[in-house]
């Protein structure tokens, strides 16, 4: 009897009756790696390139000691930095493309500039908010409503119609009136 390895094991094989192993798998697109991934792989190449140079004029230069020059081999070591150098560049596009996406401002910012989460209904800078309809937040849970809500869809509770009537700018307003009038808590 034939013993199977481990890999044989788990190998798919094709379905019983059928000659082929199924239709062809599309080949998947290649992810770019982030770029704190390529920054490290830069590094490490720019290094290994630095080596490569150094030992090639080390190669050099023994070789015009013993008066024995070997083309090939000075060949060999040149292609291997071309090959690094090559590979640098390439990770300089990839970086230079995500420079320049982070410079057009892929998604969407607020006024004041801070960038706006998906599903955000206040900007987390400014605390503006956000959206096509104006958003209050409940009184009891602070839950994110439109301003026309007359209850709180998380807890239930009635939103005063002083709440849903304003807008941010006024509740904003009230806030600091209030405050001036009751005096500064943190002074004392």
């Amino acid at each position: 009897m034939a013993r199977l390895s481990l890999p044989d094991i788990f190998r798919r094989r094709p379905a019983e009756g059928t000659g082929e192993s199924g239709p062809p798998t599309p080949a998947r697109a290649r992810r770019i790696p982030a770029p704190g991934a390529l920054r490290r792989e830069r590094r490490a190449l720019v290094r290994t390139r630095e080596e490569r140079i150094r030992d090639l004029g080390g190669l050099m230069l023994e070789m015009y000691r013993r008066d024995q020059f070997k083309q090939d081999l000075l060949i060999e070591q040149c292609l291997e930095v071309i090959s690094i150098e090559e590979r640098l560049r390439e990770i300089d596009e990839l970086l230079e493309a995500a420079a320049e996406q982070r410079r057009e401002g892929v998604g969407v910012r607020c006024t004041c500039g801070a960038p706006i989460q998906w599903g955000s209904n206040f900007c987390g800078n400014c605390g503006r908010p956000v959206g096509e309809e104006p958003v209050v937040s409940c009184p009891n849970c602070g839950t994110a409503l439109p301003a026309d809500a007359q209850f709180c869809a998380n807890c239930g509770t009635p939103v005063p119609e002083s709440t849903s009537a304003g807008n941010g700018q006024d509740d904003a307003q009230t806030m600091y009136e209030q405050a001036e009038r009751s005096g500064d808590p943190w002074e004392g």
